[in-house]
């Protein structure tokens, strides 16, 4: 199977030649769906291109066993479809894993559409709700990934608060691959992030997530995220993060920087 950083980087390639000449500049202020878990319900204009990449190291350590560390570099590219749909194409082109052993590949690609179904792309103007299906398909070779296809749906909310808040939510379910016996489980999603816009350019962010286990001997997951998006341009955002494993088998904590660029219409 082809991998994830070829196709990222055509899909890159061919969204910028079919722009025309000065498109670069965009008509849409970046908005990106990181550095935290939740994804907004605001989707990428007709036209528009995104694309949203970082860093993440996490550690996290595993009774009687040497801790697991991960580096990976994460790249997403969020294409507008429609007024309210977009592609998505979410890659993992290099992945560092480290336990008793040292792996060095790439991750696994998820495929997803951002349907915006009720409700304004301008976060200010009130409820936005819309439904995000997916599919991750097992680019990775193990232990990076599980060689399995997972697919699933998640609904998306999107709503301003009093005093520049602003909340996103998602809730989902997952079906995730399996071996021995092969067959998928059912997983359970769930997430909310709320934001502070500090100024014009600067916003920070706490997040809550949970997802119950991914293997049939799991563990269900509880974590925290506390970030910041910080905008150099209307174009250009730049962001930071920490998370960690409140309960259940995670990483102990884990750093992510990144930044995100939108052009086009």
């Amino acid at each position: 199977m082809a991998t994830a950083a070829p196709i990222i980087g055509l899909l890159t390639l061919v969204s910028a030649l079919l722009l025309p000449t000065g498109a670069a500049i965009a008509r849409q202020e970046v908005a990106p769906d990181r550095p935290d878990i939740t994804d907004s319900a605001q989707t990428i204009s007709p036209g528009g291109f995104q694309l949203e990449t970082g860093v993440e190291y996490s550690r996290m350590r595993i009774g009687g066993s040497p801790a697991e560390r991960r580096f990976s570099l994460d790249s997403a590219l969020r294409v507008g479809l429609t007024g309210n749909l977009e592609l998505l194409v979410d890659a993992e082109p290099v992945v560092w894993l480290r336990t008793e052993r040292e792996d060095l590949n790439r991750g696994d690609l998820t495929l997803g559409l951002k349907y915006r179904f009720f409700g304004s792309n301008e976060r200010e103007e009130g409820l936005a709700l819309a439904l995000r299906p997916f599919v991750k398909l097992p680019t990775a070779d193990a232990p990076i990934g599980s060689e399995r296809t997972d697919f699933g749906l998640l609904f998306l909310l999107s709503r301003p608060l009093p005093g520049d808040f602003s909340i996103d939510a998602n809730l989902g379910l997952a079906a995730i691959g399996q071996r021995g016996p092969e067959g998928y489980l059912l997983q359970a999603l769930a997430s909310a992030s709320l934001s502070y816009e500090v100024s014009p350019r600067l916003s920070a962010l706490v997040e809550l997530f949970f997802h119950s286990k991914d293997e049939r001997d799991g563990r269900e997951l509880l974590g925290m995220t506390v970030g910041v998006v910080y905008l150099l341009t209307e174009s250009v955002a730049v962001d930071a993060a920490m998370r960690t494993t409140l309960a259940g088998r995670g990483p102990d904590w884990a750093a992510v920087a990144g930044f995100s660029v939108r052009w086009g219409k």
